[in-house]
């Protein structure tokens, strides 16, 4: 059972991930008979896993994606053309740590956008900062900065990410 002390510490602690799970955790360790050391492991790796939530959320969001996309849920069949394992291991983020450029050509209706943000998911889940950007909205972006200033933080903007992908 969890004291009112306890839940004060975790909470001072900012340990939100320890403090949802920890009342379950305490009764499976007592009906378990857990050592003291794998209670402990249990405990830090739910807060690990409620930060790591927490963190691709944050950078899913600032990625802005137009929408979620992913590679399970892309239709192969239809567009036969497309090369499976080529997508496969872009979606592993080599290029991005070997900083090179991936273009996708072909016209329109094919699944380019799909690809690219189901790609730029796999990245954030890397551990990689996207962004995500059609050329419309950053030929806007441009255009709309007057001063310098300005231009320099966009720039910066656009410079940041591990990955930027222009659809």
């Amino acid at each position: 059972m969890m004291t009112n002390a306890l839940k004060q510490h975790v909470q001072n602690l900012h340990l939100s991930g320890l403090l949802n799970s920890l009342e379950l955790r305490l009764q499976e360790a007592e009906a378990n008979r857990l050592p003291y050391a794998q209670f402990l492991e249990l405990l830090l790796q739910d807060e690990i896993n409620v930060r790591d939530q927490r963190m691709l959320a944050r950078r899913r969001k600032s990625a802005d994606f137009r929408e979620p996309r992913s590679l399970e849920n892309f239709d192969f069949s239809f567009n036969p053309g497309i090369n499976r394992a080529q997508i496969y291991e872009l979606a592993t983020s080599h290029f991005v740590r070997q900083h090179r450029d991936v273009l996708l050509v072909g016209p329109p209706g094919v699944g380019k956008s799909h690809l690219v943000q189901a790609i730029g998911l796999e990245a954030l889940k890397a551990g990689f900062v996207v962004l995500y950007r059609s050329i419309f909205d950053l030929v806007r972006e441009l255009l709309t900065q007057e001063t310098l200033a300005g231009e320099a933080r966009l720039l910066k903007k656009y410079l940041k990410p591990d990955l930027l992908v222009i659809d």
